[in-house]
């Protein structure tokens, strides 16, 4: 049972990963599920699995609005992307259901910190701005979006830790572009998950829901320091790898501890 502080801790939790994902496009659910573990209370993995998938895809969606009123979503590339995710999510989020959900955290934990050294390493690469998604890079955009959406729907998470750097390197976008493109597939990636996570009551409506509040101040401040940051070659980039990697730690630890290893 969670009581009305513990909501409201849910409304600055949800404030908290609203403006992660305005800012780097990723890092909602993988911040949002220990959040709602550890300091709302949550009990069940999977239940806070499948609400911050929810949450987090309503809080992609607001952020997706603030980056449009930007300029900075390429709308074909999103929606090749994020459509052949939807199926790798659904088959990812049936699997993921019958694992363990420590042992799932603790996984892409590991996936996170080889996401964060390849980011690092080209943090010094601007992109093409105008880049587009073209008969020629099609097969590309869409393969990549249908992997990361297996990941996304396995570890129960919105993706964009993966789906950004997936879009940079199908597409040669800017990250900023690339930032804000991936909050249609994050979008798209936790409703199929949430959804599927629902079908077996793993769904905590009311505290999504204040979740999702928090996140519309969150997201709006977050779209603005991402656009700030972008302006400096290489800077969101840095900042992009180090936040993965940081929580990508914190992760490791906690679930370490709890399948006792």
């Amino acid at each position: 049972m969670i009581d009305t502080l513990h909501f409201a801790l849910g409304g600055v939790s949800g404030a908290l990963v609203g403006f992660v994902l305005g800012l780097v496009g990723g890092g909602g659910s993988i911040l949002a599920v220990p959040l709602l573990l550890y300091l709302v209370g949550v009990k069940e993995p999977h239940v806070a699995i499948g609400t911050s998938a929810f949450a987090v895809a309503a809080n992609a969606a607001i952020g997706l609005w603030n980056h449009a009123r930007a300029g900075t979503v390429n709308w074909r590339c999103g929606f090749i992307y994020g459509s052949a995710g939807v199926v790798g999510a659904f088959g990812g989020s049936t699997l993921g259901k019958s694992i363990d959900g420590h042992k799932l955290l603790l996984l892409f934990a590991l996936l996170m910190i080889v996401v964060a050294i390849l980011m690092f390493r080209r943090r010094g690469d601007e992109g093409i701005e105008g880049a587009q998604c073209s008969r020629e890079n099609v097969g590309k955009v869409a393969g990549y979006g249908l992997g990361t959406g297996v990941f996304s729907g396995f570890f129960g998470i919105g993706g964009g830790f993966l789906i950004v750097p997936g879009l940079v390197a199908s597409t040669s976008m800017p990250i900023l572009r690339a930032i804000g493109t991936s909050l249609i597939a994050v979008t798209a990636f936790g409703l199929t998950t949430s959804f599927n996570y629902a079908l077996s009551g793993l769904v905590n409506w009311p505290l999504a829901g204040v979740f999702i509040l928090g996140g519309v101040a969150g997201s709006a401040l977050g779209t603005r320091a991402s656009r700030a940051l972008s302006a400096d070659k290489g800077k969101l980039n840095t900042v992009f790898a180090a936040f993965v990697m940081i929580v990508a730690l914190y992760m490791l630890w906690k679930s370490w501890g709890e399948i006792g290893l």
